[in-house]
């Protein structure tokens, strides 16, 4: 279904955008609570959350180039990045080591994505910078109230020392993160997310790296050839974005936490993704098409999908959660979903 992979590619992984970065536009800040063979720095929750502040700049701020490494369940792929941020000015290229070919340029705000085998296509939404998605760009929600934090060790990854940062979740409704942030720059270059049994489910982690201001030019040029689509992604005021979106349709629960954080794109339907500062999921309610859909849930890796088909004004519509949730939550997120008939009459073109 076109716009479940949409919610893919979004800020519900997330979570860059397009079908070469689907596995990108997952990659969640994301950490568990793991075992570490180090000693702990600091039990002090005030010394770890020091470090989640630099995270957010970080990531924009700091230039590097690398490969890192992302697993999800067991799928694993290979991205190759060089990052530059100049005169205030993010540019960023990435590209597909394994599993086909491919690119993702960034210039500001200009975008524009390569697949050989089917030309150019044009990214719409803002793209978070680096292999991460946007939970720490510091905009959102003080997330210590759901995550208890702490410094959990040191390690060296990449040839960077590093510290450790544990996020464990003080409830069922999400999951619990692990972070490694280079000491120097507070570059992430490692994370993990786990289930509330200790599993992994979701692994990033760069295999090499070169913190360095010396990225040339050429090193963020486009080099795969083909038809060439470019977009200037505007900025938008979420908010208004998102009342837009939860008009005609309410959702009577969600978990503590998460609010209202973007509106992505969702076809002839509605879409908004919550956050709760760390972890994000988009909730998507649209008209039943002519391909039937299976309901209920599906994992990969810590992205939930769960599906539920509802009638409204004698007409269906899927109502879909997508998501860094456990299924239990999606399912209850998507069980809370009401539509107004108005909407549905609207949504179903009459």
């Amino acid at each position: 279904m076109k716009w479940v992979v949409s919610s893919l590619v979004s800020l519900s992984r997330s979570v860059f955008a397009g079908v070469l970065a689907g596995v990108l536009i997952m990659l969640p800040v994301h950490g568990a609570n793991a075992e570490t063979s180090n000693k702990p720095v600091s039990a002090d929750p005030a010394d770890a959350m020091s470090w989640l502040e630099r995270l957010g700049p970080a990531l924009n701020m700091t230039s590097y180039r690398g490969v890192f490494v992302y697993a999800r369940g067991d799928q694993v792929h290979s991205m190759k990045i060089a990052h530059r941020f100049r005169d205030g000015q993010v540019e960023e290229r990435l590209v597909m080591q394994d599993g086909g070919s491919g690119e993702i340029v960034r210039k500001g705000m200009n975008v524009v994505c390569v697949l050989p085998d089917r030309g150019r296509v044009s990214l719409n939404e803002v793209i978070p910078s680096g292999p991460f998605a946007e939970a720490f760009t510091s905009q959102l929600m003080p997330f210590g109230q759901w995550y208890r934090s702490e410094l959990a060790g040191e390690d060296r990854i990449a040839g960077y020392d590093v510290v450790t940062i544990a996020l464990t979740a003080r409830d069922d409704e999400r999951y619990s993160h692990r972070l490694w942030m280079e000491k120097d720059t507070g570059l992430l270059v490692k994370s993990q997310v786990r289930d509330g049994d200790g599993e992994v489910l979701e692994h990033f982690q760069f295999t090499s790296l070169e913190i360095t201001d010396e990225i040339a030019d050429e090193e963020l040029e486009i080099q795969t050839q083909g038809r060439e689509i470019t977009r200037t992604l505007a900025t938008r005021d979420p908010q208004q974005s998102v009342v837009g979106r939860m008009s005609g349709w309410t959702l009577n629960w969600r978990p503590e936490g998460f609010v209202p954080a973007a509106a992505p794109r969702s076809g002839k339907g509605k879409a908004v993704a919550f956050s709760d500062g760390l972890a994000a999921f988009s909730v998507f309610v649209e008209p039943v098409g002519q391909l039937k859909m299976p309901t209920g849930a599906s994992r990969v890796g810590a992205t939930t999908i769960y599906m539920r088909e509802i009638l409204v004004a004698d007409r269906p519509f899927l109502v879909a959660v997508v998501g860094e949730i456990p299924p239990r939550t999606a399912r209850k997120v998507a069980d809370a979903v009401e539509i107004d008939d108005a909407l549905a009459l609207e949504l179903s073109g009459l």
